[in-house]
């Protein structure tokens, strides 16, 4: 029989915005635990192309064994064992090789952005303080012109 209890609920925000100490003290001892100190140079060892070698040459030393009538056959070595072993070196070399394309592009999209920065910021020189001096230089230029007869100044602008 199925009992109605209220099943209390956690606001997942809350806890995300407003962690306590003792969660980021348990998050913190994940991180800097020696399971992930393991975890981090498993994978760094096994994340190399060299690690794909040795372990394809591992996967063909059973390959006789499954050519053998009665063996596992050819399909099954070829699925647990050759893919798997190999597979796994080269997906992680594959993710090593993507996460560096990943940093340069946003390194360099970030050297883009800071150029535009700075071509929009008034007080750099070059973008829009080379077009502000410029127009102040027009503008006092204009300025010093007086006209002999205001009848002889001839607007530019449209009237309202």
């Amino acid at each position: 029989m199925v009992q109605n209890k209220p099943y209390r609920t956690v606001d997942h925000l809350h806890k995300a915005i407003h962690p306590s100490l003792a969660d980021l003290m348990t998050a913190i001892r994940e991180v800097n635990g020696i399971n992930a100190k393991i975890a981090v140079f498993v994978t760094k060892l096994v994340g190399t192309m060299w690690c794909a070698y040795c372990f394809a040459l591992i996967a063909l030393i059973g390959l006789p064994a499954a050519l053998r009538p009665g063996g596992e056959g050819i399909i099954a070595w070829i699925a647990q064992t050759f893919l798997q072993l190999v597979l796994l070196s080269v997906i992680i070399v594959g993710q090593n090789v993507q996460s560096l394309a990943a940093d340069a592009r946003a390194e360099n999209t970030l050297k883009d952005t800071e150029a535009i920065l700075d071509r929009l910021d008034l007080r750099t020189d070059g973008g829009l303080k080379v077009i502000l001096d410029r127009l102040d230089r027009l503008e006092g230029q204009v300025h010093n012109m007086s006209p002999s007869r205001p009848e002889e100044t001839v607007s530019h602008l449209p009237e309202d």
